[in-house]
């Protein structure tokens, strides 16, 4: 069956987490149906694509391996900070999500591009590290640890972007988590992806004023789209 490059780009804004994810739950069920429905009826249905940015209000969400204790916070102090809880099924620890900060989730069905996660998450994250290039940070990858980070071959090194994902079936959901102006007291509550001895950024504390939000998104999407060879819309 021909790959399916054609990818439905989608903005659902401000979000409530919750909502996000039984949105991506119905969209990633529906991908596998498909998949599923064409390996036994031996049939060539095209599976969709899409990638999805939101932002999301003051929320701390675990992953399926994380440790609760990486919480800071109980409920009447996450009620004082305006913020949820959430155990979800992606891999990684503990993170925060909040306005100023942009959230991707593609759904794509790797068969699609290629069947290979390590690439799938390196890709991601070079797509990032590009973005940052344009706006004249310089980023990279920390040696065992996922996600993109600024100064990570020394001790001032500082997380600017999360990635926690699930992939069954070879299609994904979840994402990443990139700080752009959002508001990093609210990273003080937790141990941020169960690393305490490492800092967190955003692109806004790194250049000294906030960023453009919807430039950000426009910058990204076309590195996204040419890194994985999608044909956009």
């Amino acid at each position: 069956m021909e790959m399916n490059k054609k990818v439905e780009f989608a903005d659902w804004g401000l979000i409530d987490y919750q909502q996000a994810w039984d949105r991506q739950e119905v969209v990633f069920n529906s991908t596998i149906a498909i998949k599923t429905n064409n390996r036994n009826n031996d049939t060539t249905v095209e599976t969709p694509n899409f990638l999805i940015f939101c932002e999301h209000p003051h929320v701390y969400t675990l992953g399926k391996s994380g440790h609760p204790e990486n919480l800071l916070l109980d409920e009447q102090g996450l009620e004082e900070k305006g913020a949820t809880y959430y155990k979800i099924n992606r891999g990684g620890d503990i993170t925060y999500h909040g306005p100023g900060q942009l959230v991707g989730y593609p759904i794509l069905d790797m068969d699609n591009f290629f069947t290979d996660i390590h690439l799938y998450l390196r890709t991601l994250e070079e797509a990032i590290i590009l973005t940052l290039a344009d706006y004249g940070i310089t980023a990279g990858r920390y040696a065992g640890f996922t996600g993109v980070w600024i100064d990570a071959d020394n001790d001032k090194a500082r997380k600017i972007c999360a990635m926690g994902v699930r992939c069954s079936r070879w299609v994904t959901m979840h994402g990443f988590a990139f700080n752009v102006n959002s508001n990093l007291d609210y990273f003080k509550n937790i141990i941020p992806c169960g690393i305490d001895d490492k800092d967190v950024t955003s692109m806004q504390r790194e250049l000294g004023h906030a960023v453009n939000m919807d430039d950000v998104k426009s910058v990204l999407r076309k590195h996204i789209a040419s890194l994985f060879n999608m044909e956009l819309s």
